[in-house]
Formats: C-alpha cells, structure tokens, sequence
C-alpha cells in the first residue's frame, strides 16, 4: 500500500519587496517634507522677529542711547547709559560669582564623585536648579537678601543670576571633562604627577574651549533675565551707588518697562535696549564658536 504523500504547509503570505520598499520610501518623503516645513517655519518666525527688532531698534539707534540715563515720565529724549552699565555690572558679578563654582562642581562630579552617592545627589539638585523657574529663584533671594535689609541691591541682583548660572557651568564641566580621554590622565600619572596636577595641567586644559563655552553660554541665559530681577535689583531711573545698595538700572528691567509705557520715547528706547541685549548674545556666541573651532583646529 503506497504511502500518503506528506502534507506541504502553505506559503506564508509575504508582501512584495518592492511594494515594501515603495511604502517606506513614500513614509520617508513624507517625513522629509514634515521636517522641512516645520523647520522653514521656526526660520521664517525667527528672521520676522530678528528683522522687526532690527529695523525698529536702528531706527531709533542714536548716541544719546549710549551716553544719557533713562527719562522719566513724560520726559523727551534721554537714553539708557545707566541701564547699560547696570547690566554689565550685575551680569558680570553673576558669572564672576558662578563660574568659580560652576567648574569646580563639574571638575568634582567629572574626576572625583564619579558614581559616589554625593555626585549623584549633586546632578539631581543641579537638574532641578535648570529647570527651576527664573521667578522662584527671584524669590528665594528677596527673601534670604533683600526683605532682611529692607532694601533691593545689585547684591542681590547678582546673587539670582549667579545661582542661575551655575547649572548651566556645573553641567557643561563636567560634560566637557568626560570628553577627555583617559589615556591624557594616565599619561600624566605615569610621570608622577599628582591628581591635582593631572587635573589643571591637562585635563582643564584639553577642555578649555568646552568649559569657555559654558561659561559664555550661562552668561547669555543670564544676560537677559527680568524675572529674578524685579524681585533683586529692581530698577533705577538714575546711576547706582558704588555700594550697589538700593535699586540698580538694568536693561531687562527697563525694557519691560518702558515697552508697556504709553510714551513713545520709552517705547523707542525698549526697542534699542532688545537690539542690543539680542547683539551681545550672538556676540558671545559666536565668539564662542570661533573659540571652539580655534582650540579644535590646534
């Protein structure tokens, strides 16, 4: 008796590889078009707002801006002399403040925390001080530095925009530090060269446009900062005292301001002061950037 042929299963029913590929080339062009318009979009809205607060910002550009202080109300003319140098001042404190901070904090968590559990509570607080909202930080210092005196100061100013400042160093350190090779720091303990040493001779010095970066970078975010300032510094229609005690002229300040004002100077000085905090920005980075590129290309 002859035997039963065995039993074929059935062909799994494949789609053709080319219709296959034909719908993934259609989901990529869709995509690719998705990406394309969205990101024209960001551009057009971005060159709008830099093309308006050019045009208005120059037109009413003049020297007064750079050599009168801030009018009062109703008053004609006037410029933002005071508010400029306040700025300066108040930033400059803030990242002199935070930047010693900053680096040593990232040069712990980079070379010496590693995975201790001080690192990771370190990284968990510096997280939550980035993310933390300008005005919470506004507050904390009223409250720790202006409602005992009684009185807003450059002091306390400066005290925000460093405590804002600092994530944005202690991050990018100990980014840049991690980028280092450990061979650099091996080589420099085979010569006999203590951690420290190791550190500040070689490591620091490999990422030093890294950690410039950050710096100018923290001081971009905090260059144009209100929030903490209302609460700090306040603002000032005349020039500080030396002491930086009582209110402090400030570009941000001034310009929110003198944009909600019904006078038209107020307006057209609120107008040069955005002008000129968006110029130092793209200043600083693209200083940054040419930095960078120098010390890659060595």
């Amino acid at each position: 008796m002859d035997a039963a042929p065995p039993s074929v299963a059935p062909a799994p029913d494949f789609a053709p590889w080319g219709r296959v590929r034909r719908s993934r080339q259609v989901r990529d062009r869709a995509l690719k078009i998705v990406c394309t318009l969205l990101t024209l979009l960001g551009v057009f809205v971005l060159g709008w707002l830099l093309a308006m607060l050019a045009v208005r910002g120059i037109g009413a550009m003049s020297l007064q801006v750079f050599t009168e202080q801030t009018p009062g109300p109703g008053s004609p003319g006037g410029g933002l002399a005071n508010a400029i140098v306040g700025s300066l001042v108040l930033t400059f404190l803030g990242i002199g403040v935070a930047t010693p901070i900053g680096v040593l904090a990232g040069t712990y968590l980079a070379e010496y925390g590693r995975g201790s559990r001080l690192a990771s509570l370190i990284r968990f607080v510096n997280d939550i001080l980035l993310s933390a909202p300008s005005i919470l930080i506004g507050l904390f210092v009223y409250t720790l530095l202006v409602q005992p005196v009684g009185a807003y100061s450059g002091w306390a100013g400066g005290a925000a925009l460093a405590i804002i400042a600092i994530p944005v160093v202690v991050r990018t350190t100990e980014d840049m530090l991690r980028l280092v090779p450990g061979s650099l720091r091996e080589a420099g303990a085979a010569l006999g060269a203590p951690p420290a040493r190791v550190v500040t001779a070689i490591t620091w010095r490999a990422a030093r446009a890294g950690i410039v970066t950050g710096i100018i970078l923290a001081m971009a975010r905090i260059a144009g900062e209100t929030a903490p300032l209302l609460f700090t510094a306040l603002n000032n229609q005349f020039w500080f005292a030396a002491n930086l005690m009582g209110g402090v002229a400030n570009l941000p300040v001034t310009i929110f301001q003198f944009a909600l004002s019904p006078y038209q100077n107020w307006q057209d000085l609120a107008w040069v002061g955005a002008l000129l905090i968006t110029a130092t920005i793209l200043a600083l980075s693209l200083g940054a950037r040419a930095l960078t590129r120098k010390d890659t290309v060595r």
